[in-house]
């Protein structure tokens, strides 16, 4: 079996007040997601997202089952949203073939039964995606980043000038409740959501790529009143309750996933916390 899974339980914010580095690391931080010819899932008692990598290299890795999900395939009661964020490759679904160039999304619906990750000769071979419960089957369908939802944020003066690019959201796609999208930072900025935010009616989760191998970000979470940080390398992730923020300054920009699960598919749902407010 290449896959490769583990178990996140979700976390009261009262008890997360008290964690130290390593706890907090423990509960949140996801390190270790591209391993050569592995598929990894960390399977998240947050709305039951699940976080994953895959990294084919000598061989295609197909995206199986887990005694976690208790059925006899990935996607029986699932969606699945995947990013490439590496180079030019290929995804089949049920034999469909469908080629992703760096950043491109491809939305999977509940009820497929066979999804396959296959290495590129071109270059590194990296899927990240996320999975979440589903109630419906919709389509199979590729997004490509001229048919994202994108709009421009921020201005360098205050360190956050960003490009947004919404891929799997509903405007552009039917989902069940996944959402994903990728935030590009330009150079000379390194802030991402400011003003920083919560929302009860979902989680999320943050990828972290593009950054160079020796620089970091920031990670910043906690209730508002009562925020912890998280320090970041590229191709790590950081599972986000909804409680909590989920913000970041990186020692150079970066490139971020969001992916969130829940009962509410408004992208502007958020309680919105002014920096001023933090502590």
């Amino acid at each position: 079996m290449s896959i490769h899974h583990s178990t996140r339980h979700a976390i009261h914010p009262d008890d997360s007040k008290s964690y130290g580095t390593a706890k907090l690391r423990e509960a949140y931080l996801i390190e270790d997601l591209f391993q050569e010819d592995q598929v990894r899932v960390v399977y998240t008692l947050y709305d039951r997202l699940i976080v994953g990598g895959a990294h084919p290299v000598k061989e295609p890795l197909r995206l199986e089952t887990f005694p976690t999900l208790r059925s006899e395939n990935f996607l029986d009661r699932r969606e699945l949203g995947i990013i490439n964020v590496g180079a030019e490759s290929t995804v089949t679904v049920d034999g469909e073939t469908y080629t992703l160039g760096n950043k491109e999304a491809l939305y999977v619906g509940k009820g497929v039964t066979d999804v396959v990750f296959h290495p590129s000769e071109s270059g590194k071979t990296l899927f990240y995606f996320n999975s979440a419960p589903a109630h419906h089957a919709y389509p199979t369908k590729k997004i490509s980043l001229d048919q994202a939802e994108t709009v421009e944020l921020g201005a360098l003066e205050n360190s956050n000038h960003r490009t947004i690019r919404k891929v799997l959201i509903n405007s552009v796609v039917d989902t069940c409740q996944l959402q994903m999208g990728v935030t590009e930072l330009k150079p000379g900025s390194v802030w991402n959501t400011m003003p920083a935010h919560t929302h009860d009616r979902r989680m999320e989760a943050y990828f972290y790529f593009d950054l160079p191998e020796d620089q970091v970000v920031c990670h910043f979470m906690g209730e508002p009143d009562e925020t912890r940080h998280l320090w970041v390398k590229n191709n790590q992730a950081i599972v986000c309750p909804p409680w909590s923020i989920h913000s970041g300054a990186g020692t150079s920009n970066y490139t971020f996933i969001w992916g969130m699960a829940g009962e509410n598919l408004d992208y502007n749902d958020m309680d919105k916390v002014a920096p001023t407010d933090l502590k």
